[in-house]
């Protein structure tokens, strides 16, 4: 593979929002190692909001449909959980409206664009179609994950990561690795390796409501006399 500034300039910007999502992770994993249980952090959601659009930027750049419709499916999910989380309204409204315009804005580049246009996306011939349709698959798998976190917070009116979040989440991670080691993207190839540590680890705790911070219970002796 030929690293050019352009390619090089362009995985900067995916390693960029790899480590948003990145930092994500640790915020929640952090939180719910001290709690003993599986936590749903609001720097969680901010971060992913911030992640999502610089990922989308990544998929238009580098071509990759599968990247830009994970993120699409996703995006509206973290606003969602910002909102079940009484945080949405905190924010400035002019900020909100520039937040809500980012996946539009990114449709017009891809239908307007000359050189990075929807067209060109789903025709690069750099991506035969059995990979295409692993991409997607992956991506879909992996964004799925959201939409059941989605469903059951909403039935539970609150923003929860329940277990099979995170078994999805496995799924989805050893499919996109997959993916992007046939694609030879280091971007996706790093940050799923980080995520598959993460996503384990949350199971773990889930099954065990042992965290690595969490302070160790002590009985206190009784009185004599009791």
């Amino acid at each position: 593979m030929n690293i050019t500034s352009t390619s090089l300039f362009i995985f900067s910007v995916g390693f960029f929002a790899q480590m948003l999502f990145f930092s994500r992770n640790i915020v929640q994993w952090f939180h719910s190692e001290r709690a003993g249980k599986i936590l749903s952090p609001l720097l969680f959601w901010q971060i992913s909001l911030c992640a999502s659009i610089t990922m989308m930027v990544y998929g238009i750049l580098r071509k990759d449909f599968a990247i830009i419709l994970g993120q699409f499916i996703t995006f509206f999910i973290y606003i969602r959980n910002l909102q079940l989380q009484q945080r949405w309204k905190i924010i400035p409204r002019y900020f909100r409206i520039l937040i809500m315009m980012m996946p539009p804005a990114c449709l017009a580049w891809m239908l307007l664009s000359g050189s990075h246009n929807l067209m060109q996306i789903l025709g690069n011939e750099k991506i035969p179609q059995w990979l295409m349709i692993l991409g997607i698959t992956a991506q879909v798998t992996f964004s799925f994950r959201f939409v059941y976190q989605w469903l059951v917070s909403e039935k539970n009116k609150e923003s929860i990561l329940p277990v099979g979040f995170w078994m999805i989440s496995i799924t989805g991670a050893s499919l996109t690795m997959t993916y992007a080691i046939i694609r030879l993207d280091p971007v996706l190839i790093i940050s799923n390796l980080g995520g598959l540590a993460m996503y384990s680890r949350n199971i773990l705790l889930h099954y065990t409501g042992k965290g690595i911070f969490t302070p160790s219970r002590t009985l206190t002796p009784k009185p004599k006399g009791e």
